[in-house]
Order: structure tokens, then sequence, then C-alpha cells
């Protein structure tokens, strides 16, 4: 197959002078970084799992309130089957997750509590 032989031409490129110098970046803030390593975080961790705690339990409660037994008896014959409501099981799955999610992050917390120090300056 032939190459093509009209070839698309760029557009020139106006070359502007760049700015350069100090005024480029915004001056150094005075204040400290802010430091991951707060003791005050395994608190927050500690909270969480609290809460996580609660999350399950209304997890729980939430189920058991979604699932209702219903029997019938007609003559000598008894039906047994179970009711499922929606809303409750769907709050159950919710609370599930969110107790997951606090329990992620109450890890990161503990782990920023303990290990996260500041880095040595190089000589």
């Amino acid at each position: 197959m032939p190459a093509p032989q009209g070839h698309e031409k760029l557009l020139t490129v106006i070359d502007l002078p760049q700015p350069t110098g100090a005024d480029l970046w915004p001056p150094e803030d005075a204040r400290r970084e802010a430091r991951l390593h707060k003791p005050l975080r395994a608190v927050v961790g500690a909270v969480e799992l609290i809460l996580a705690a609660l999350a399950v339990w209304g997890a729980f409660a939430c189920w058991k309130a979604g699932v209702v037994p219903v029997v019938i008896t007609y003559g000598e014959t008894t039906l047994e089957s179970q009711r499922y409501f929606g809303g409750p099981l769907a709050g159950a799955i919710g609370l599930g997750v969110l107790a997951a999610i606090l329990v992620v992050d109450a890890i990161r917390q503990f782990l920023l509590a303990v290990r996260a120090k500041g880095r040595k300056p190089k000589d």
C-alpha cells in the first residue's frame, strides 16, 4: 500500500516568553506542616469501633424485624413460611456496610496514632 502523499500541516506555534522567577510560586507558609502522628487518633479509632459495634447491633435488629414468620393452620394442616420486608433488610445491609467502613477507618486511625512518625531531615 503506497504511503499517503498529502500531509497535514500543523499551525505554527507562537513562541511566547515564559515567566520565570520567584513570583511564580506562592511564599512558603510560616506554619508547621500538619503531623500525621497524633496520639488523639487512637481515641477517634476507639470511638469508631464503638460506633461500628452499635451499627452491627442495629443491623441484627433490623434483620430480625425484616423477616417475619407466618403460620397458617387450616384443619390439621399447618403451613409455615416467612415474609420478608425490604425496608428493614436494606437498613440491615446498610448498617453492615457502615460498620465495615468504620472498622477500616478505625484501623487506619490506630496505625496513624502509633506508627506515622515524621521523617528525619537529610544532612
